[in-house]
């Protein structure tokens, strides 16, 4: 008898050392960000923050890159574990579209959507800017080399015929802001929810407007060209008696590497989308409302990652069959 209780707690006691194998496992995350002073890295600087506080077992580092067409390769090459990169950078990265890059990123996974980006071109108001054609000569901040904003930005002036007419410089968004204060540049374009902290900055010493760039996308059939979307942002969204503005915009997607563990995957996103993942974020910036259950992945250019698939079917959202795995 002694024999048979002795097997049975030696049994218990193997099964609950394997369980707590299974309980401890640890993950180091990396998630790409952005620019400093961009909207990615808010949003990755509180994910890194929120997502260990949940989970102990998950140790987390925000970590800066030139924004979303870097982030699609790094995820691709899994040097980032997750990053926020623009469905328009990932389809166009996914199918060996990139500017001047034929190489497919198509390691490269969604999860759920984030918030739209609208283009937004500033200028002074002074100048008397209508259309981005008037920006003729001018010098204009189009992001860093490499972000999700100079990509847009070169698609956009290209498609326009303007690219060769101006002079574009790769600048970060707090960079731009400080140098349009200086009268070193004409004009900068970001692409980010708004209000954002470094169009804020420039407003605090310029009075500045913005473009309505819509004008020159339906003219020239842009939207036919690229999957970007119409889209206002509001009157007084950066001061009062600003009118609104007409633009357009593209979806920050979180995203991992296709090879990403299945449930490590499923348990971030249970974390963040829940309802108190939710407001964490929204606490960091009330961009991040639109991350919702009923958004989902909404604006997904690239298949889900199982874990996503998994975690969006539980919430009985279904999952069109070109985003599959």
């Amino acid at each position: 008898m002694k024999r048979v209780l002795w097997v049975s707690l030696l049994s218990v006691a193997v099964i609950l050392a394997g369980m707590t194998v299974v309980q401890a496992k640890e993950y180091n995350i990396k998630i790409g960000g952005g620019p400093t002073g961009g909207t990615f890295n808010t949003f990755t600087n509180a994910m890194a923050v929120y997502v260990p506080k949940v989970n102990p077992n998950i140790r987390a580092t925000s970590v800066g890159s030139g924004g979303s067409v870097e982030n699609v390769k790094r995820v691709h090459n899994g040097e980032s574990d997750f990053g926020v990169c623009y469905a328009v950078d990932s389809d166009l990265g996914f199918k060996g579209k990139l500017p001047q890059d034929t190489h497919q990123y198509n390691n490269i996974r969604a999860m759920g959507y984030l918030y739209g980006a609208p283009a937004q071109l500033v200028v002074r108001v002074d100048d008397g800017y209508k259309s981005a054609m008037d920006l003729k000569g001018k010098r204009v901040a189009l992001g860093n080399a490499g972000s999700g904003a100079a990509a847009s930005a070169e698609r956009f002036f290209r498609h326009i015929g303007l690219w060769d007419d101006f002079k574009p410089t790769f600048l970060g968004y707090s960079q731009a802001a400080s140098a349009f204060q200086d009268g070193k540049i004409d004009a900068f374009w970001v692409l980010v929810g708004y209000p954002n902290r470094s169009v804020i900055e420039a407003a605090v010493q310029v009075k500045i407007a913005l473009v309505d760039v819509d004008i020159d996308a339906e003219k020239t059939k842009f939207y036919d060209a690229f999957a970007y979307s119409p889209t206002v942002i509001p009157a007084g969204t950066y001061g009062k008696g600003m009118p609104e503005c007409k633009t357009f915009q593209d979806g920050a997607i979180l995203t991992t590497n296709k090879d990403q563990d299945e449930e490590l995957v499923y348990t971030v996103m249970k974390t963040l989308w829940s309802k108190e993942g939710m407001e964490a974020m929204v606490m960091a910036k009330k961009t991040f409302k639109e991350m919702t259950i009923e958004n989902n992945f909404r604006g997904a250019s690239v298949p889900l990652h199982p874990g996503a698939v998994k975690f969006w079917k539980e919430k009985g959202i279904e999952i069109p069959a070109d985003l599959m795995p």
